[in-house]
């Protein structure tokens, strides 16, 4: 079983999503156990202070190293990746959310305010960003992350939800398409309903190529691609771009 701790001045804003769909259901089924911690638990004095001003000047206010010192101390084990939250971090990717998913022992934590002393960075293992902007704390990069964990342990989901997702291979996933048959004019691709698997397979591969050619062209540019995608990007260049994802019936 996977074990998360997450620290945080607004154990709420976690706890709330958690409970929630699947996270809620993987943590009913003991999958998985995600405890919240508030970090004012290891604050300072009769306030429980966790922060202070910044030395140099400036605006805003600071995490305290000795306050997350004694919390991860309290925290960690010989098992444990302890993960800070931060927009300077490693982009957080799928292959990173299968790496912390084969892990046993989670500690994330939350920055507030204008972030940590910088001496907190030599007390954790591992600096993630989610995206390049800021937020105005970690807890939601933290429940992002968290949630593309949990649906990867084993008996989370389907297995086949996540084997031909967007990025489990390196490019976006292919279009999908349910009923109606027919909307507004336009119909599902006719290969999708033909019960031929084999021509099921090289159209979902080739749009997948498609769609991260045209959406995610830096996902190309660092891959190698396999024979049969070779030869699915050859048919692309040889048609005229245009979105395949639905065929037009009123014409």
């Amino acid at each position: 079983m996977l074990e998360i701790d997450v620290l945080t001045l607004f154990p709420p804003m976690v706890e709330g999503p958690l409970r929630e769909s699947i996270p809620g259901r993987i943590l009913e089924r003991g999958l998985a156990a995600v405890r919240v911690h508030d970090l004012r638990e290891w604050g300072l004095g009769r306030h429980r202070t966790v922060d202070d001003y910044t030395y140099g000047g400036g605006a805003g206010m600071v995490l305290r190293v000795d306050v997350v010192a004694a919390a991860l101390e309290a925290l960690r084990r010989p098992d444990s990746v302890v993960i800070l939250l931060d927009p300077a971090g490693e982009p957080f990717r799928q292959a990173v959310a299968h790496e912390l998913a084969a892990g046993s022992h989670l500690v994330f934590l939350c920055p507030r305010y204008e972030g940590v002393d910088d001496r907190v960075r030599t007390l954790v293992d591992r600096e993630l960003s989610i995206g390049d902007y800021v937020l105005t704390g970690g807890e939601l990069g933290a429940l992002v992350i968290v949630d593309a964990v949990l649906r990867l342990l084993p008996g989370a989901i389907d297995e086949a939800s996540t084997a031909e997702e967007s990025f489990a291979a390196g490019l976006l996933e292919y279009p999908q398409f349910t009923r109606p048959a027919e909307f507004n004019g336009r119909a599902v691709p006719p290969v999708l309903v033909s019960g031929h698997h084999e021509q099921v397979r090289r159209w979902r591969l080739r749009e997948s190529l498609r769609r991260t050619r045209d959406r995610r062209p830096d996902l190309l540019e660092r891959r190698e691609l396999s024979r049969d995608e070779a030869t699915a990007m050859a048919e692309l260049r040889a048609e005229p771009d245009a979105e395949p994802e639905a065929t037009d019936t009123d014409a």
